[in-house]
């Protein structure tokens, strides 16, 4: 996948995701499947709180993360082996929560509009910077991922871009009574 398409897709994942809360009652985002899971609207949290982390990391300068990470002595994983990857990793790791996610706030009809804002405006930002990076960087660049481990950054947006939709395939499957 290429720059312009992982682009296309966290705005198309967005836009969809944008669209389901459009057309809810206030009382979907605080709703919760049962006692251990996230409400509706901590699911966009969640997001906001990966793509910040993300970010962070693409402050860096690339030669800061080949040092800390080291370089890909492998080839990227294509876009659909990067998802079944992932949907592997969530089957085997049970009810595994991100550690950017421990502590989440209470996410109302009031704020999820800023949240959401504020998830734009992070997707726009991740953007800007997907667009910069070079071929080389996307291929040769590794991230941490706390359930995957090391990631090519091609790999790292792709998994990004697919997050989104994932979350709001679980939003449509276990939220759908609400």
């Amino acid at each position: 996948m290429n720059p312009d398409e992982i682009i296309n897709l966290l705005n198309s994942n967005y836009y969809n995701l944008n669209q389901f809360f459009d057309h809810k009652p206030a009382d979907f985002f605080t709703f919760r499947p049962s006692v251990d899971k996230w409400t509706a609207g901590q699911h966009v949290v969640h997001l906001v709180q990966s793509e910040e982390a993300l970010l962070k990391a693409l402050a860096m300068p690339m030669f800061l993360l080949k040092w800390k990470f080291g370089k890909s002595n492998r080839p990227s994983r294509t876009f659909e082996e990067v998802v079944h990857r992932y949907n592997e990793k969530l089957r085997s790791a049970g009810n595994v929560v991100s550690p950017f996610s421990k502590n989440m706030p209470e996410v109302n009809s009031q704020n999820l509009k800023s949240w959401l804002d504020k998830l734009k405006s992070l997707n726009d930002k991740l953007n800007q910077k997907t667009k910069a990076l070079h071929e080389k960087e996307l291929d040769t660049v590794i991230l941490p991922h706390p359930l995957m481990g090391k990631l090519i950054l091609r790999e790292m947006l792709m998994w990004n871009a697919y997050h989104t939709a994932h979350h709001l395939h679980i939003l449509k499957e276990k939220y759908a009574g609400q």
